[in-house]
C-alpha cells in the first residue's frame, strides 16, 4: 500500500515546478548531426483511447517534429500500456509519453535503460494530477461506502491513476481491492476511455481514471481523460458523479532510451519546452487539455512509484 513515507516522496516531488523565465523559442528547422545515429524518431502512443483518435490528435505534432528535425517521425499506437513498455525493452521506439507507473515499469524492465526528460505543467504551474473514481449520476452512489458489493473497473494494470494509486490508497484505507472482497468484482476496462464508457453503459458501477483536478468538474476539469471525452462528445459530465479523489500524483514523463545521444535529448527537450507557447493548439491536442507547457524532471521524482511497482510485484509473488 502507499505508505506515509512513499506519499511524502510524491508530495515533495510533484506539486510545484520552477517558473519559466521567458518564452522559449522553437529550435530552428534543419537536420542535426545526431541524425546519423537516430535516422528516424519512433514514438510510442499509450493505449486507453481508440487508435484513430490517437493518431488524429498526434498528427500535427508528428509533422511539426519531422519538419523541425529533418528526419522521419513515426507514431506507434499500442493496444495497451504494456505494448509501449515492451517496445522500449526491444529498442523499437526512441520515446513515449508515459504515466508514472508505466515509466517505473519500463525502467525496471530495462534495468535503468530509459530516462525521463520532462512532464506537463498544469494550469497553476504544478506538475501533479489526481486519480478519480466515477459512477453514473443516477446510480444513487455518493461515496465509497456505497460501493460495497458493487463492481469497479480499473483502466489498465500499468496505469498510475487508473490502477496503481487508487488500488494502493483504497487498500491503505482498509478496502480490499480484489474481486469478492469489498467490491463484487473488479476488472480492467481496456483503458481510461473504455473504463468510463463501461460505467456509462452499466457494465460496471464505477471506474478509476485521471484528471488534472483543476478547473470546472462540470467540464471534465482542465485536462485529462474526462475532459477529452467531453470535448469529443462522448461524455456529458451531468451523467457522471466523482465520488473519490486521490492525493496528488506526479505527472507522467516524456521518456526516452538512455542510450540515445545527449544532443538528441537536448533538441527533443527544447522542442517540447517551446511547444505550448509557439504551437498552443498542438500542445493542447497531445496533452488533452490546457496547461503551462513542460518542466524538466529526473528519475528521483519517480522513486516512490518504482518502490510501489516493486511492492506490487512482491505481493503477486506471495499470492502465487
Amino acid at each position: 500500500m502507499l505508505t506515509r513515507r512513499l506519499f511524502a516522496g510524491l508530495l515533495a516531488a510533484a506539486p510545484v515546478a520552477p517558473a519559466v523565465a521567458q518564452t522559449p523559442a522553437m529550435p530552428a528547422a534543419g537536420r542535426r548531426p545526431w541524425a546519423q545515429q537516430v535516422p528516424q524518431i519512433r514514438l510510442g502512443l499509450l493505449g486507453g483511447e481508440n487508435e484513430s483518435d490517437r493518431l488524429g490528435r498526434f498528427e500535427a505534432y508528428r509533422a511539426l517534429m519531422e519538419q523541425t528535425f529533418g528526419v522521419p517521425v513515426r507514431l506507434f499506437p499500442a493496444a495497451d500500456y504494456a505494448g509501449v513498455m515492451q517496445a522500449f525493452s526491444a529498442r523499437q521506439i526512441e520515446g513515449s509519453s508515459l504515466g508514472a507507473s508505466a515509466y517505473a515499469g519500463a525502467w525496471l524492465d530495462t534495468n535503468g535503460g530509459v530516462e525521463p526528460l520532462f512532464v506537463a505543467r498544469e494550469n497553476d504551474g504544478g506538475i501533479s494530477y489526481v486519480s478519480v473514481i466515477v459512477v453514473r449520476a443516477d446510480s444513487g452512489i455518493t461515496g465509497l461506502e456505497q460501493l460495497r458489493g458493487k463492481s469497479l473497473a480499473w483502466a489498465d494494470p500499468n496505469s498510475t491513476s487508473g490502477y496503481l494509486i487508487p488500488r494502493s490508497e483504497l487498500r491503505g484505507a482498509g478496502i480490499g481491492t480484489e474481486s469478492g472482497q469489498y467490491f463484487s468484482r473488479t476488472g480492467f476496462g481496456g483503458g481510461h476511455e473504455q473504463a468510463v464508457v463501461a460505467v456509462l453503459q452499466r457494465q460496471y458501477d464505477a471506474a478509476a481514471t485521471w484528471a488534472s483536478g483543476q478547473g470546472e468538474e462540470s467540464q471534465g476539469y482542465s485536462r485529462g481523460n474526462l475532459r477529452a471525452m467531453v470535448e469529443k462528445g462522448m461524455l456529458d459530465m451531468r451523467d457522471l458523479r466523482v465520488i473519490w479523489t486521490s492525493r496528488p500524483i506526479p505527472n507522467g514523463p516524456m521518456t526516452v532510451r538512455r542510450d540515445l545521444p545527449a544532443e538528441f535529448k537536448k533538441d527533443f527537450t527544447d522542442f517540447h519546452v517551446a511547444l505550448a507557447a509557439t504551437h498552443p493548439q498542438v500542445y493542447q491536442q497531445i496533452e488533452r487539455g490546457s496547461g503551462q507547457g513542460y518542466a524538466p524532471v529526473t528519475h528521483a521524482m519517480f522513486d516512490p512509484i518504482v518502490q510501489l511497482r516493486r511492492d506490487e510485484a512482491a505481493e503477486r509473488r506471495r499470492r502465487s
